[in-house]
């Protein structure tokens, strides 16, 4: 039985693309930034080819053979690796997750720096029956601090923007239980259609007793648009492979194509599900998202977090070699870059993003620049035999 692992890393870029100044990103590299952290240690990345991509700029570590080159030659497992540029005009989480899927976004999301217009937030509290505070960027961490006590005292759901294409509604768990905010949720994403289509809207439940004290829960959950076209996670389900979801996948999809799906706190119960993935008996792709990178320590400017978290999944890497069976392949990816170094804003960063992939029928060696995410897409396809119905190349077939 075929089985494909297919992990992103969330904003694990690995040096600016030749456009990012016309996205405001000048000089960016995540890979970069976080390899100057005494904290950041990879020696698995290593052996499957991170440092050997095209266009690395980083602090090279030092260090020779690692535990990963052992199973890797115990196993008889073989890693290629390059970088991956993004066709599509943007540089967030879903378009990211798009294209990596086979859709290719010619417009980037709708993004609000000043906050939503008067017709989007009308209409949305006409139909909640609640008023809205905020209606500006904001962090996550700080606006909750800012307007929880007038929400607690007046009942308006706090709503709020990032750089991102994101409407983002924050509400205590006691006032508006988690079930309840999903449901203005619901409503926000059919509002935001067409013209204003954002992204995703988030559910941000929290909880405290005052300013200060108040902190977010993990109940968050994302309401995605609909894709607009075929993936490959739609063709894989429609020839009865599994398509399961780990983490925001789901979410990111809007359920689109997915047979199966569980959602994580974080990244090491992201690991720990995938283990048990390759623990199980399917055929099919297990799509997995580790969204700590990004959400707790790219865009919080967190360097010494960020090399922490990629050392941790590079310590579990091995355990995650070691169950592969022979038709299995690892796929490690990312969406797009959130450089903690970057100072001029807290937004994403248009990066290049690297594709590592190893196991018994993968062909070692360079894979080069690919010109677009949906490579991963049409490969995947390609391994279980399904002509993709996007633009792709297979990187499991020689040129």
């Amino acid at each position: 039985m075929k089985r494909v692992f297919l992990i992103v890393l969330d904003s694990f870029g690995i040096g600016g693309m030749e456009d990012a100044a016309q996205y405001g990103d000048v000089g960016v590299n995540t890979l970069g930034t976080v390899s100057s952290s005494p904290f950041f240690s990879v020696p698995h990345m290593q052996e499957l080819g991170l440092f050997s991509i095209d266009g690395i700029r980083c602090v090279m570590p030092e260090g020779g053979k690692t535990a990963s080159g052992d199973v890797l030659r115990e196993r008889g497992l073989k890693a290629a690796y390059g970088r991956m540029r993004e066709r599509s005009k943007g540089k967030d989480t879903t378009i990211g997750h798009w294209e990596i899927a086979g859709i290719c976004s010619p417009r980037p999301l709708p993004t609000y720096p000043e906050g939503f217009p008067a017709q989007v937030l009308d209409a949305f509290c006409e139909r909640t029956g609640r008023g809205a505070l905020c209606n500006l960027p904001y962090s996550g961490t700080k606006v909750i601090q800012d307007y929880g006590e007038e929400h607690l005292r007046t009942g308006d759901l706090i709503v709020y923007t990032s750089a991102d294409s994101v409407f983002q509604i924050a509400a205590h768990e006691d006032l508006v239980p988690p079930e309840e905010l999903y449901g203005y949720c619901r409503t926000a994403r059919e509002i935001l259609q067409g013209e204003h289509g954002v992204g995703r809207v988030i559910a941000r439940p929290f909880i405290g007793p005052c300013a200060g004290q108040f902190v977010r829960t993990a109940h968050r959950h994302d309401f995605s648009l609909l894709p607009p076209s075929v993936t490959m996670l739609d063709q894989l389900s429609k020839k009865g492979k599994d398509v399961i979801g780990v983490g925001k996948i789901k979410d990111i999809f809007a359920g689109k194509g997915i047979t199966e799906a569980v959602y994580t706190a974080g990244n090491q119960e992201g690991i720990e599900r995938t283990l048990e993935y390759l623990d199980k008996d399917f055929e099919g792709l297990c799509f997995v998202n580790l969204v700590d990178y990004d959400m707790l320590y790219g865009h919080r400017r967190d360097v010494e977090g960020y090399a922490r978290a990629l050392s941790y999944f590079d310590a579990r890497l091995p355990e995650l070699l070691g169950k592969l069976k022979k038709d299995d392949i690892l796929m490690i990816t990312a969406d797009h870059g959130c450089d903690p170094g970057y100072m001029a804003s807290t937004d994403h960063t248009r990066e290049y993003v690297p594709i590592l992939m190893c196991g018994q029928k993968v062909m070692p060696g360079n894979l080069g620049t690919r010109e677009t995410f949906a490579d991963v897409g049409a490969t995947v396809l390609g391994y279980f035999g399904i002509d993709p119905a996007f633009e792709g190349t297979d990187m499991l077939t020689p040129p």
